[in-house]
């Protein structure tokens, strides 16, 4: 056979080595020979190799004439491979000092072609099993100087031979396991290779996509409940999430879509989340709403009480001109930092949804695909777009949401304009604010706020800025989703009584809130009830007495005396009252306020559940630390409906919506 080797390389020694450095090298390979389990007759076969390179690179004669020879063909074939033939007895030998001298992928491929018809050697030969061996040994290593290289599909390639060879021949489990583990250990780095490639070359990408699919699915989810990290073929959940940050940049948006779909469908529930941002970067980069709201669904089938999805409802329910539900999603948020940031906005409501709905495109969103501009999300072109403006129509023409103002024509650029001209006594913009910091994401999104909002910003004395809502610094932090906590859920005891109810959050002051707490007048003190409300069946007067003592109990906490609100509400909305005084302490601010129940209507009673409407006398005022006053709301009546659930034999404040 002729073996790709010269007989410097072979023994291992410099073309410049003394006969001296020659003869101790030999005697060193001589001494220690590969233990890794070939027969004894190989092994002297490498032994006798070794000796007569040897002797021929001792003697001077022959080591001139050798050098002269290798200088010819060097002249002759600059690009040509030296050789040495050597006898069929000798090939086993000859592979083995090839693999030695790093010639691994040679030493593989050569074992192999040994090892094919018609030269196969005997079954059960020792010739047989010195080439089984040395084929396995020598595709691990050909794999590893691959994977050195990055040529990480080519390194895969060989192990596959590598392992189709040993299950051919059935002689090595356990070098067939080492393969296999290896292949396996090497799946994130094939994927990366193949994925990264040119979109051009659309076989690799697609067999990338396949690896990864079948990666994710072994592992049983983008969250394996456990790794051995020990072992070779593992990877860790650190190093897969690692993994999966570098390659999200090298797949469309569309291919994560139907990733993260399968996945989900497949049993990964963590994929589901994954889910909605993908339709969501898809919807608003390409315009089409309609992926939004197919999101929006996904959302509402995720069970994870780790997530909370309150704050993703309500992007994408301002995204989709819903402004009533994002209202409503965006008062029901559990991180308290995320509810601060609200409560300190600078803007009114609006504002600050579309300021948190455009930091959450630009951070959570839009990132990690390979076709979406992630550099800006630009609410304004979002709702200038005719697809957009048709799709939130066709949404509200089947909900049967009835707008509050006469149907406009749909020249938008002046529609909104001039419905919140219609709506509102508009306050003039700050004249030292940057104009293009100015815009209120898009008229049409203004017009949906007033159809839906107008009234209660009405009650409430709110000023709405018109065009001038100013966008300011924001602290995004808190705006990640991973932030937020742990959950708390309304919970009912008989399951067919059982009802969704939203907790809404005070997140804003309270003259900017909907719901009324009442006052401290000089002449008329309020005090908490002392006495819960246990009775069967509640009367108009008993319900009412408990909205009031809720109202009552709320103004005295509020003002910063001490109350006792768990008489008559439960800890999440007992709460939200803290917060609101902590906000007024540390501002120096104080509040008084009157509200005062005048009528309740009582909508639906079960066992275990009351739902009432209430009409509300209503009117407050804030003043600072030297008693000037702030802001005033003049009285004014309104309604809220009230959720009340009991807990025990007791009855409670479980809920409020106002508006309603």
């Amino acid at each position: 056979m002729d073996l790709p080797i010269d007989h410097f390389r072979l023994l291992g020694v410099s073309p410049s080595a003394e006969p001296e450095a020659i003869l101790r090298r030999l005697q060193t390979r001589c001494d220690s020979p590969p233990d890794q389990g070939f027969t004894h007759e190989a092994l002297l076969q490498r032994a006798d190799l070794l000796r007569r390179s040897a002797d021929l690179l001792t003697d001077p004669s022959d080591r001139a004439d050798y050098e002269a020879a290798l200088l010819r063909l060097s002249e002759s074939h600059p690009n040509g491979t030296v050789g040495l033939d050597l006898p069929t007895s000798s090939e086993v030998a000859g592979l083995i000092l090839l693999w030695e001298a790093h010639g691994a992928v040679e030493a593989f491929q050569l074992a192999r072609q040994g090892l094919q018809p018609p030269q196969a050697p005997a079954l059960g030969s020792g010739r047989e099993a010195d080439l089984t061996l040395l084929a396995a040994l020598a595709c691990r290593d050909a794999a590893l100087e691959e994977q050195d290289q990055r040529r990480y599909e080519s390194a895969a390639q060989l192990l596959i031979d590598g392992i189709q060879l040993q299950q051919r021949m059935g002689k090595l489990p356990d070098q067939q396991r080492l393969l296999e583990d290896a292949l396996q250990a090497l799946t994130p780095f094939r994927i990366l290779d193949l994925l990264s490639r040119d979109l051009g070359d659309q076989d690799s990408h697609q067999r990338g996509l396949t690896l990864l699919d079948e990666l994710v699915v072994a592992r049983g989810g983008l969250e394996a409940a456990e790794v051995d990290g020990d072992h070779q073929g593992s990877l860790t959940q650190a190093d897969f999430e690692s993994f999966f940050h570098q390659i999200r940049r090298f797949l469309t948006v569309q291919e994560q879509i139907d990733l993260f779909s399968r996945w989900f469908e497949g049993g990964a529930a963590d994929a589901g989340f994954l889910t909605v941002l993908a339709l969501t970067a898809a919807g608003f980069s390409r315009r089409k709403p309609e992926f939004l709201e197919q999101a929006r669904e996904r959302i509402q089938t995720l069970a994870n009480a780790d997530l909370d999805p309150m704050p993703l409802m309500g992007c994408l329910d301002l995204l989709l001109g819903n402004v009533k539900d994002a209202e409503r999603h965006f008062a029901v948020l559990r991180d308290a930092d995320l509810q601060a940031w609200f409560l300190n906005h600078p803007g009114d409501r609006l504002a600050a949804q579309c300021e948190y709905c455009r930091a959450w495109l630009e951070r959570d969103v839009l990132p990690g695909y390979r076709d979406v501009d992630a550099s800006v999300a630009d609410l304004d072109a979002w709702f200038a777009d005719r697809d957009v403006q048709g799709y939130v129509d066709r949404l509200d023409r089947k909900a049967s949401r009835q707008p509050l103002t006469e149907e406009m024509p749909l020249d938008w650029s002046t529609a909104g304009t001039a419905s919140l001209d219609s709506s509102f006594d508009l306050g003039e913009p700050d004249p030292d604010a940057e104009s293009e910091d100015l815009a209120v994401p898009l008229p049409f999104l203004q017009q949906r706020w007033v159809r839906s909002a107008a009234a209660a910003l009405a009650l409430l004395g709110i000023a709405v800025g018109g065009l001038a809502l100013v966008r300011r610094n924001l602290d995004y932090a808190p705006l990640v989703p991973e932030t937020i906590s742990e959950t708390t859920e309304v919970e009912e005891k008989d399951v067919e009584e059982k009802d969704v109810e939203e907790q809404i959050v005070d997140v804003f002051p309270s003259r900017s809130a909907d719901e009324p707490v009442a006052s401290l007048k000089p002449a008329l003190r309020p005090s908490a009830p002392s006495k819960p409300l246990v009775s069967d069946a509640p009367t108009e007067a008993e319900l009412q007495a408990l909205v009031q003592g809720w109202l009552d109990a709320k103004a005295l906490a509020l003002s910063g005396q001490p109350a006792d609100l768990s008489v008559v509400a439960r800890d999440p909305l007992l709460k939200r009252v803290e917060r609101e005084r902590a906000v007024d302490a540390a501002a120096g601010r104080s509040k008084s306020i009157d509200a005062s129940i005048t009528s309740i209507e009582v909508l639906d009673r079960k066992p275990l559940r009351i739902e009432l409407r209430a009409q509300v006398a209503y009117s407050d005022r804030l003043q600072g630390a030297d008693g000037a006053v702030i802001e005033e709301t003049a009285p004014s009546d309104f309604s809220v409906t009230y959720v009340l659930g009991r807990d025990g034999t007791q009855w409670r404040l479980h809920d409020y919506m106002p508006g309603s």
